[in-house]
């Protein structure tokens, strides 16, 4: 594999603050994605991004169809919920999810066919509004991250100044390599979707951030632009391989030097973000009108027996996902729904495959090194570390009081829990806890 494109791509233009260099552990980027069988059940939560949860449009007897709408809000901040499986509902009621939380949530049985819904059809898109209508019909939310719906995101007023499309295909957290697969197996569904994101929203400047850790990706996508004339003008954008390279605010101060205020979002310095796999099921949807149903997952970890990407049904148990990857060969110590950085840790694999779930990891014993905890010693490394110039050690201190006057002083809330600094930390503090404890003090100060 030669470095030939990345050569001659688009630099960054600006090193942000902060950030650490984490062992990458992509083992699982030379394997294909699999489509796992379709399982005999999935239980659909109706709260699966930011913004409104859905009420369910279905009852218990009613016979679904793949594609078919289950669930639906009437708030402008949400986005529908469909079918991934055919087959009849049985069950609508309140499920765990990770976190813990009890949400609302529609459960199918499978009639065995994977029968596609008669209503499905490719979207007329001949206005803005036409374009925003059918990424809300597509049911999409931000695939990489919070989950935010994208048909929110890019309803920005044409003189809002909005000018640049960021597509994050960084994939920095170490395990997870969907997006990686998505750029080698599906690189004209990106791009299609690019482009038509670009030209429906009036983008001025397009730009899609790779990694340097991924050369084969990098090459892939460069040459399937160079010979399409109507994507010549999408650019590839060379980053550094160093945490949190892929988080919404670092990556627009890479590709444009431009710095996202505390308390902003990216449109409010004329950028928008979207994750790399978003824009692929954005192009299929465009292209077929088969809506936002299923999603590729990384399933790796010491302790799984035999690790893989997979292409699953939104709503599949997490336990029928590590029974198809051969169950565990070890114990596992932590199981984690996403990254080693900012993943959730799972009592239990009996919950539902959510929209924005892109990795399931289990560990066995001995793989995480597990510091000893120790008082701090005001080294200032979690400072160096923090994207955002934060005082971690502060913001620690500042929870353990109370003091929400004060945390919200040293926005507290600007941060977004990438767990750089806890990483950094020498003494093993338990920084990003006591800053969502921050935060929760904050809020209900707030409320009240």
């Amino acid at each position: 594999m030669t470095n030939t494109f990345m050569a001659q791509a688009k630099k960054p233009v600006a090193k942000g603050h902060g950030g650490a260099h984490v062992k990458h552990h992509k083992d699982t980027a030379s394997l294909a994605v699999e489509r796992i069988p379709c399982p005999d059940s999935v239980t659909i939560p109706m709260a699966m991004s930011i913004g409104a949860p859905c009420t369910p449009t279905v009852k218990v007897g009613d016979e679904v169809k793949v594609g078919q709408v289950i669930g639906d809000s009437d708030k402008y901040v949400s986005a529908p919920i469909h079918a991934s499986i055919s087959g009849k509902v049985t069950a609508v009621k309140p499920v765990q999810v990770a976190g813990g939380g009890m949400v609302n949530a529609v459960t199918i049985q499978s009639d065995g066919e994977v029968a596609l819904y008669e209503g499905l059809h490719v979207p007329s898109v001949e206005t803005k509004a036409d374009f925003l209508k059918a990424v809300r019909d597509c049911g999409l939310v931000g695939l990489g991250g919070a989950g935010f719906p994208v048909h929110v995101k890019l309803a920005f007023k044409e003189d809002a100044g909005v000018d640049t499309l960021i597509i994050n295909a960084a994939e920095c957290e170490p395990y997870i390599t969907v997006d990686h697969r998505e750029m080698l197996e599906h690189p004209e569904d990106i791009l299609y979707g690019v482009a038509k994101v670009k030209a429906e929203c009036g983008f001025q400047n397009t730009y899609i951030g790779i990694e340097r850790n991924k050369p084969d990706a990098f090459e892939t996508l460069a040459k399937t632009i160079a010979a399409h004339e109507e994507w010549k003008d999408i650019q590839l954008l060379c980053l550094k391989d160093t945490y949190p390279q892929g988080a919404e605010k670092v990556l627009i101060q890479s590709a444009t030097g431009r710095l996202v205020p505390p308390g902003k979002l990216p449109s409010d310095v004329g950028c928008v973000v979207m994750n790399v796999q978003s824009v692929a099921i954005l192009g299929r949807f465009l292209k077929t009108g088969m809506p936002l149903v299923d999603r590729a997952l990384t399933v790796a970890g010491s302790a799984i027996a035999e690790p893989k990407n997979l292409r699953v049904p939104i709503g599949i148990s997490l336990q029928t996902i590590v029974d198809y990857c051969g169950g565990f060969k070890e114990t596992p110590y932590k199981i984690l729904s996403g990254g080693p950085m900012m993943g959730m840790a799972l009592t239990t694999l009996d919950i539902p495959l959510v929209k924005s779930n892109n990795a399931l990891l289990a560990f066995a014993e001995g793989t995480l090194p597990i510091k000893p905890l120790r008082d701090c010693i005001r080294c200032g490394r979690c400072v160096d570390a923090c994207p955002f110039s934060l005082v971690p050690t502060r913001l620690e201190k500042l929870a353990k009081l109370g003091n929400a006057e004060e945390l919200e002083k040293a926005h507290v809330m600007a941060c977004m829990e990438c767990g750089t600094c806890a990483y950094a930390c020498p003494s093993a503090r338990p920084l990003v806890q006591y800053i969502r404890m921050g935060k929760a003090i904050v809020k209900e100060a707030n409320a009240k």
